[in-house]
């Protein structure tokens, strides 16, 4: 059963609404991406499948993609980096254990970090999770220093991984890591996640201060993986109210999600007023996802993304969860085009690897809804969106905090980095010298 909601609520949910904060147009777009990051392999069962990366990097590029953003190959993050949020001790493990150290290890041990079958330890784990999380602190330093309004990094949003434990897949929080970079310069940071799991990692990061508002849709019965995300975890402390959770039942559709995402969004972004947005765009929450179990279009699930974009507020855009590989790159690439205003001819190129992946429509928007009944009458809905902004009542608009001073970037550059940036401004400064001095002498022409 799909939600209808009144008239005057349907036409706030499908219509563009004017917003005090929607007045910058989010032109600079960034895409971050070392392909190393596809090169790693968590196991022949295992439905983490890293090679989906590279994939989806062929597709932005044969969609010509490419040629409307600012492309970055970032370097791996350092261990320093890691340690700014994760502890010692569970980096100092990340880094030294191995397949073979691990087989001799006892497995309570190995428990002790919670390594097991969602989470094994495979070639190069370390290495992965610092080549990911470097991609990410790269997209989160651009959006610093206002060399992107958009920074896209589809191979992070690995939310689930916590301060001193893998979870869910996730080695390396680095979405928490690029929040804490983005505080140094922004006030208020508003995380917003559609993956089908609970963002929990970054929730419980965050938990108790009001300079995050962290806003989960996922589905929640209480055992689901990861089992959290009740309505009623809002945070404690100074960040009472600032931990938002939509728990959803199986098989939500289009219109109820983007419908409820709509109503939900808006007065969260008017009332919170974030001056920098994390979105990640998890796509086991697509239908016939291989842990999914919603019945979500593409184009929904992208609607979400325009929809956030349409305020103006810069953005840290990330991937996460999707674990059937053919519509999870179909996905990042058609939420590159959203983000880049660009309309995709619905056929995918031929020249894509694994062509007959795609078959028998080779769409880029094949059907995915209808294969579960919609458990989310229009009641349940209502009652879930009349509690977020019950919720919303009890906070503080736009939450204040003094930036007197900003503090050191705990990565930054390197001393190359650092060189190579001198002269790539130099250069850059030079060109724009001799852009204005030609377009003076044009104005001169004309106006003799």
């Amino acid at each position: 059963m799909s939600l209808t909601f009144s008239s005057d609520a349907k036409t706030a949910a499908h219509q563009p609404l004017w917003h005090p904060l929607r007045q910058l147009q989010l032109k600079n777009v960034s895409y971050h991406y070392n392909a190393t990051a596809s090169h790693f392999h968590y196991g022949p069962h295992h439905p983490m499948k890293p090679f989906r990366l590279m994939l989806t990097d062929h597709l932005v590029l044969l969609y010509k993609l490419h040629e409307k953003m600012d492309l970055y190959e970032p370097r791996p993050a350092t261990k320093q980096e890691l340690t700014e949020f994760h502890l010692e001790d569970y980096v100092n493990f990340l880094e030294s254990i191995t397949p073979e150290l691990a087989a001799k290890m006892d497995t309570e041990k190995l428990a002790q970090f919670n390594i097991g079958d969602d989470c094994p330890v495979f070639d190069g784990m370390f290495a992965y999770s610092l080549v990911y999380l470097g991609a990410t602190l790269d997209a989160s330093r651009k959006l610093i220093s206002n060399m992107s309004d958009i920074a896209i990094n589809w191979s992070g949003g690995l939310h689930h991984a916590k301060k001193f434990e893998p979870s869910g897949f996730c080695y390396a929080n680095d979405i928490v890591l690029a929040i804490l970079n983005l505080l140094r310069v922004h006030p208020r940071v508003m995380y917003i996640d559609i993956d089908l799991h609970h963002g929990d990692g970054v929730q419980e990061a965050f938990n108790v201060t009001d300079r995050v508002m962290t806003v989960s849709f996922h589905k929640y019965n209480g055992e689901f993986f990861p089992g959290t995300g009740a309505i009623d975890e809002n945070g404690i402390d100074k960040g009472a109210g600032y931990s938002v959770n939509v728990p959803l039942k199986d098989g939500i559709d289009d219109d109820s999600y983007i419908a409820l995402y709509k109503l939900i969004v808006e007065p969260l972004i008017t009332k919170y007023q974030p001056t920098c947005i994390v979105q990640q765009c998890g796509a086991d929450s697509l239908g016939y996802d291989r842990l999914g179990c919603f019945n979500l279009n593409i184009r929904a699930h992208g609607e979400c993304v325009k929809f956030t974009k349409s305020f103006g507020i810069p953005m840290l855009v990330l991937g996460g969860g999707g674990y059937t590989p053919r519509n999870v790159l179909r996905l990042w690439c058609y939420e590159t085009s959203v983000l880049n205003d660009v309309t995709l001819e619905s056929k995918i190129p031929s020249s894509v690897p694994t062509y007959e992946w795609f078959g028998p429509d080779y769409s880029l928007h094949p059907h995915l809804d209808g294969r579960l009944d919609n458990k989310n009458l229009k009641k349940y809905l209502d009652c879930v969106r009349q509690y977020v902004l019950e919720q919303l009542r009890t906070i503080d608009a736009a939450p204040a905090v003094r930036m007197d001073e900003i503090p050191p970037d705990f990565g930054g550059f390197t001393e190359e980095e650092e060189e190579l940036l001198k002269e790539i401004n130099e250069e850059a400064e030079q060109e724009r010298g001799q852009k204005k001095a030609k377009d003076e002498a044009r104005l001169s022409e004309l106006y003799v």
